[in-house]
C-alpha cells in the first residue's frame, strides 16, 4: 500500500520513500526489515538526551572594539557569533549569556558593574534588502521579532534579562553602546550601523527613546559619555571626531572636533579619559592626541606612537595610559604627561594586533584580531587565555580515541584541541586557507584539505607535514580514512571522489583511482564499516554509491539498502529524511553526524542552529531539540568518541562550540 504525506510519499512495493529538495524528487530506499511496516506518519519522537554549552572557543576580535571587560565576579566579559561570554581564567570556567539571535557586534558594562547591554545585527533572514523601519515586526513581543536588531540588557551574576530595547527602531546592527557614567547608568547611548550611522539615547529602564539624530555618514567605531560631565558623548570614526551634548530637552547638539593644520587621519580608531576629565584619542597614523576636557580643541598632539593605526587606548586607574597598535601589535605606556616610560610590550605576530585594551585587577586584558584574549602585565609579558580562529571554518575532525578534536580554517590554521582542558594542544600555520579535516582510525594521522585543492597529512605526534598532494583545483570539501585506515576518500568540488592507498604508516599515499558520477561539488561521504563501498552527497541533493576498491559507481541504489555505515555524515539517505523541513531548500542542513552509542543525530543548519534528534530521523514529521549560539551559517557538528560532548563550527562567526550531553 502506498501511503503519502506532505511533503513525502512511500512505496511500499519498491520499500522507497520519495521527497522532494527545491522540486527534485529524492528517492530512497528503506532497509529491508522495514519495508513492510513502515508507515510515513508516524512522529519521530525528540530524544531524551539534551545538550548544555560547556564552552565556546574564539573572540571576536576581527571587527570589533571596546568588547572585553572585566567584572567584580572576576570573568572576563567577551562575545563571540551569539553568545556573550563569561570567562574565569583563574577557575577555568565560562558561563553564557544566550540570550541574543544573532551575531552580538557591542557591549558595554553598567556603573554598577552588574548590568550588561550588549547590541545585536539583524537575524540570519532579516538582513538583505529589507528596512527594519518600514517593515517593523507586527508585535514586538512576538518571538520572530527578537531576529531585529535590539539591545539587551542583563544581570552578569543571574544571567537574566532586565531590558530588551529598540525593536524595530534600529536598522542593521549596533555597533557602538555605552552606559551614561556621571548619573549613575540611567542613560544608554546606542549608535546603529546604519548608512546615516544614527546616534539615540534612552531611558533605558522605560525602554523609551528620548532622541535620536544622525551622527555621520561615515563609519563610527567609538562612542563613550563623558565620565564626569553630564550629559556629554563623544564618538569618533572614520574622518571625525564628535563632542555631543545632550540639552534639558533631550536634544542632541554636536560640535566636530578641530584638527586646525595637523594632520588630519583617515580615522579616529579610539577613545578613553584621562582622570581629570580629556579626552585621548588614537589615530590611523599611530598618533594620540588630547582634547582638553570640555573643548573640541586639541591641547597636546604626541605623534608616531605607533606604526600604523591605534587601535585602542585604556586609561589605567594609577594615571598611566596604555596603547596597542593594530598593526604593528606593540603595547606602548605613556604617563599623565603623554610621556613614553619606555615599558612595552609585544602581541606575537601569530595572534595579530591589538584590537580592545581593558584593566583587569592588576594586569592587563588584550584582545587581538585574530581572535585571542591575553592576559599579563607589561613588565612580565602577557599570556593567551583564549584562542580561535580568525576566519571562516568548515574543518572539523574528531580524535577516534581521546577527548580531543581538530578544527582548520580559512586563516590557514589548523588547531587540535583538548575538550577537559579547553586548550589547544597544538597548533599549526599551514600557509593556505584550510576546508576539511580527518582523523586516521588510529588517531596518529591527521588528513587535511586546502581551498587550492591541494593537501597534507600530518604525524599527530610529530605535528611534522609528512605528505602532500594535489587531486583538481577546487577546495577538498571531505577527507575520511576508510574504517580500516587502508584506504583514503578526499571529495572535491570539482565533483570528484578521489581515492588513496595509505602505504608507510601514512608516510606515503597511492592513488586507486577517481569516482566520478556526480553532477555537483561533494558535500559528503561515509565509509561501510567493512570499508568497501562509500556513499556521498553532492550539491544537487544526488545520493551515489561506489565500490571504493575499483572506483566505480554501483547504479542499482537497491542493492545498498542493507549495508552498514561506519557514520552518517550524509545529509540525504533514509535515516536522515526527518532533518529536512517542509520546504527546504538543499543548502539548508550544512551537516550531520550520528553518535557512536546512543541513538542520537545532530545536525548544523543555515540558520545558526544545532539540532539534535532521535537516531533514525527516518520520519519526514522527525521532532528534535533545537539550540542556538552560533550566527550564521553552523558548518559541522562531530560527536567526540566517547559521545559525553558534541562539537559545533560556526562559519563566518568563525566560533568553536562545546555541548556537553545531559
Amino acid at each position: 500500500m502506498d501511503t503519502e504525506t506532505r511533503d513525502a510519499s512511500y512505496n511500499e512495493e519498491e520499500g522507497t520513500v520519495r521527497f522532494f529538495l527545491r522540486g527534485r524528487p529524492i528517492i530512497l530506499h528503506a532497509p529491508s526489515p522495514l519495508i513492510e511496516g513502515f508507515d510515513l506518519s508516524k512522529v519521530n519522537p525528540a530524544p531524551h538526551t539534551r545538550l548544555k554549552l560547556e564552552w565556546v572557543y574564539g573572540y571576536r576580535g576581527r571587527d570589533c572594539r571596546h568588547n572585553l571587560q572585566l567584572l567584580p565576579t572576576g570573568e572576563m566579559v567577551y562575545f563571540v557569533a551569539a553568545v556573550v561570554v563569561l570567562h574565569n581564567v583563574e577557575e577555568q570556567s565560562q558561563r553564557h549569556y544566550l540570550g541574543h539571535t544573532d551575531d552580538v557586534k557591542s557591549l558595554c558594562v553598567h556603573p554598577n558593574k552588574l548590568l550588561v547591554a550588549t547590541g545585536q545585527t539583524a537575524g540570519h533572514d532579516r538582513r538583505e534588502g529589507r528596512s527594519w523601519r518600514l517593515n517593523p515586526p507586527p508585535d514586538r513581543n512576538a518571538p520572530e521579532a527578537e531576529m531585529w536588531p535590539h539591545i539587551r540588557i542583563w544581570n552578569s551574576v543571574s544571567l537574566a534579562t532586565v531590558a530588551v530595547i529598540g525593536i524595530g527602531e534600529f536598522e542593521r546592527s549596533i555597533c557602538c553602546l555605552t552606559f551614561s557614567k556621571a548619573d549613575g547608568g540611567t542613560l544608554l547611548c546606542a549608535v546603529d550601523e546604519a548608512p546615516d550611522h544614527n546616534i539615540s539615547i534612552w531611558d533605558w529602564q522605560k525602554s523609551h527613546r528620548i532622541t535620536e539624530t544622525k551622527c555621520s555618514a561615515d563609519t563610527v567605531v567609538a562612542a563613550e559619555f563623558h565620565p564626569l560631565d553630564k550629559n556629554s558623548i563623544v564618538t569618533c570614526g572614520k574622518s571625525h571626531i564628535n563632542f555631543w551634548t545632550l540639552d534639558a530637552g533631550g536634544t542632541l547638539y554636536k560640535r566636530m572636533g578641530i584638527f586646525e593644520n595637523r594632520d588630519k587621519p583617515k580615522y579616529v580608531t579610539c577613545l578613553a579619559f584621562t582622570g581629570q576629565g580629556d579626552v585621548v584619542s588614537g589615530d590611523s597614523n599611530g598618533n594620540v592626541i588630547v582634547w582638553g576636557r570640555g573643548t573640541n580643541t586639541i591641547s597636546k598632539f604626541v605623534r608616531g606612537v605607533h606604526e600604523g593605526s591605534v587601535f585602542s587606548i585604556c586609561a589605567l586607574k594609577e594615571g598611566s595610559i596604555v596603547t596597542g597598535g593594530g598593526k604593528d601589535g606593540r603595547l606602548v605606556q605613556l604617563d599623565a604627561s603623554m610621556n613614553p616610560t619606555g615599558v612595552e610590550a609585544q602581541v606575537p605576530e601569530h595572534l595579530g594586533g591589538v584590537r580592545c585594551i581593558s584593566e583587569g585587577r592588576g594586569s592587563l586584558l588584550v584582545g587581538t584580531t585574530r581572535s585571542a584574549v591575553l592576559t599579563g602585565a607589561l613588565e612580565l609579558g602577557l599570556s593567551a587565555a583564549v584562542w580561535g580562529h580568525a576566519d571562516e571554518l568548515w574543518g572539523l575532525a574528531r580524535h577516534p580515541t581521546l577527548p580531543q578534536f581538530a578544527t582548520a580554517g580559512f586563516d590557514r590554521l589548523l588547531h587540535v584541541w583538548d575538550s577537559m582542558s579547553h586548550s589547544t594542544v597544538w597548533s599549526k600555520d599551514l600557509a593556505e586557507p584550510l576546508q576539511s579535516a580527518g582523523f586516521s582510525p588510529d588517531g596518529s594521522l591527521l588528513v587535511v584539505g586546502c581551498v587550492s585543492g591541494r593537501w597534507l597529512s600530518l604525524d599527530v605526534e610529530t605535528r611534522e607535514v609528512l605528505t602532500s598532494y594535489t587531486d583538481g583545483n577546487e577546495p577538498i570539501q571531505v577527507v575520511q580514512f576508510s574504517p580500516n585506515g587502508q584506504l583514503l576518500a578526499l571529495g572535491s568540488r570539482d565533483n570528484n571522489i578521489y581515492i588513496y592507498q595509505v602505504a608507510d604508516d601514512g608516510r606515503k599515499f597511492s592513488r586507486v583511482g577517481r569516482c566520478s558520477g556526480h553532477s555537483s561539488y561533494i558535500t559528503h561521504l561515509d565509509w561501510s564499516e567493512d570499508s568497501q563501498h562509500i556513499r556521498s552527497n553532492s550539491g544537487d541533493y544526488e545520493l551515489l554509491y561506489w565500490n571504493a576498491g575499483l572506483c566505480r559507481q554501483i547504479q542499482q541504489s537497491s542493492s545498498m539498502r542493507d549495508i552498514t555505515w561506519a557514520t552518517t555524515n550524509c545529509t540525504i539517505t533514509f535515516d536522515t529524511v526527518g532533518i529536512w523541513p517542509e520546504g527546504a531548500d538543499g543548502t539548508d542542513v550544512n551537516g550531520c553526524c550520528r553518535a557512536h552509542e546512543a541513538p542520537l543525530l545532530a545536525t548544523a543548519d543555515d540558520f545558526g542552529k544545532v539540532k539534535l534528534y532521535t537516531f533514525p530521523a527516518s520520519q519526514p514529521k522527525s521532532l528534535c531539540h533545537i539550540y542556538g549560539g552560533h550566527s550564521s551559517h553552523v558548518t559541522s557538528v562531530a560527536f567526540l568518541h566517547d559521545d559525553s560532548r558534541l562539537i559545533s563550527t560556526g562559519g563566518r562567526d568563525t566560533s568553536v562550540m562545546q555541548w556537553a550531553l545531559v
